[in-house]
């Protein structure tokens, strides 16, 4: 069972350095696209006819968000055959951001739900 991060854990540099990998259109279409097609992902093929991203341009893409953790590969070889996104480190990217959510604010007349 995997143990998951917690919000403490995900330091604010990794964080940016997370959402400079979406600092791209093409990186962010890309990763859309791979969301869209659930967690068995798609073939290199595919996602390039579904992002309108190809060739060297998409393995470019690929390498940032891989080292980003947004999404993983699977190899055979020398060769990525399919890429899937990394719904659980999305999740924490996003736990961040929302984690400190109106923890500024009074809480007269304000309703947080």
């Amino acid at each position: 069972m995997k143990m998951k991060p917690t919000l403490d854990a995900l330091p604010l540099e990794v964080a940016a350095s997370k959402f400079a990998a979406l600092g791209s259109e093409q990186r962010l279409g890309v990763l859309r696209s791979l969301v869209r097609a659930g967690p068995e992902g798609l073939t290199i093929g595919d996602l390039g006819l579904r992002s309108g991203v190809t060739g060297s341009t998409l393995t470019h893409h690929l390498k940032i968000l891989t080292q980003a953790g947004l999404i993983t590969q699977t190899r055979q070889g020398r060769s990525i055959i399919c890429a899937c996104a990394d719904y659980d480190q999305m999740r924490t990217l996003s736990e961040f951001l929302l984690s400190q959510c109106c923890a500024d604010c009074s809480t007269e007349g304000h309703d947080h739900g």
